[in-house]
């Protein structure tokens, strides 16, 4: 498959955030398989990378993220093998896509301006954060054509009540932006003209954060929500311990008691 990077703008700001903006329009930015390849490669580049410190997840147009490409789906059922082979290969990718947003060092915030759907829904719950613009909404409506939404729902049932899941899942409605803040599928919900100024302004905040310090919350925060409450305390425990344990604690705690800003020891330095 020939890769078309161009789908995807990446805009870098001088205090180390990233946006990445899905920009594939006559698919209404849809999880193509040439998409998922071009964001995957960028989080994966964005782990490694020192100098960012955390990625945003944009748009251009009125939708978000359509889902799958449905055209993609219908174009696999031509296969020798009526697309069965194809199938496996793309909603294990989109799983792999999802899992690196989860356990990609850096936070990642969906910024949503427009219609996210199915897979694209999936996108919005697998992100840390997410802030829509008053005008977007979320649907899981694989159920009206006759596929399931399974994928979407892991995300989607890890991030709002099981009630409120299988309601999405079961009905495939549309629902607000306001009523997927009040569910928790979002943050917040801004007035559009507000929206990018509002995630900057989160991103910038983030960002100021020590790197190591936010790094060790994010993978702390989803290994302990699959424990049991034992566990998660046993684990987090000594999460804290090795925390402490680090130079970017000793300045933090030692700014507060001096009463000044903190100097952040350099991201790269990892084991100090």
């Amino acid at each position: 498959m020939e890769i078309n990077s161009e789908i995807l703008i990446k805009e870098k700001t001088n205090n180390g955030v990233l946006r990445l903006v899905m920009n594939d329009l006559k698919t209404r930015n849809a999880l193509s398989e040439n998409m998922m390849s071009v964001l995957m490669a960028a989080i994966n580049e964005a782990s490694i990378n020192s100098s960012i410190k955390v990625v945003v997840i944009a748009s251009n147009g009125n939708v978000f993220c359509s889902g799958h490409d449905l055209k993609e789906i219908n174009m696999a059922r031509g296969n020798t093998d009526h697309g069965d082979d194809y199938f496996e290969k793309l909603f294990k990718k989109c799983s792999i896509l999802m899992q690196a947003i989860v356990n990609c060092p850096k936070p990642i915030i969906a910024e949503i301006n427009g219609v996210a759907t199915a897979a694209g829904c999936q996108l919005v719950a697998s992100c840390d954060l997410a802030i829509a613009s008053d005008e977007s909404r979320f649907a899981t409506p694989g159920v009206n054509i006759g596929l399931f939404c399974s994928t979407p729902m892991v995300a989607l049932s890890r991030n709002i009540s099981k009630k409120n899941a299988m309601k999405m899942l079961l009905t495939g409605d549309m629902i607000s932006a306001k009523k997927a803040k009040k569910i928790g599928l979002i943050n917040s919900n801004v007035n559009k003209s507000y929206l990018q100024e509002e995630v900057e302004q989160l991103a910038s905040n983030i960002a100021s954060k020590s790197t190591m310090t936010v790094s060790t919350g994010k993978k702390a925060f989803y290994a302990q929500a699959e424990m049991s409450l034992a566990d998660a305390y046993l684990y987090t425990s000594g999460v804290m311990k090795e925390n402490t344990m680090r130079s970017d604690a000793k300045e933090g705690i030692s700014a507060f008691l001096e009463k000044r800003d903190p100097s952040w020891p350099d991201p790269e330095d990892t084991n100090s």
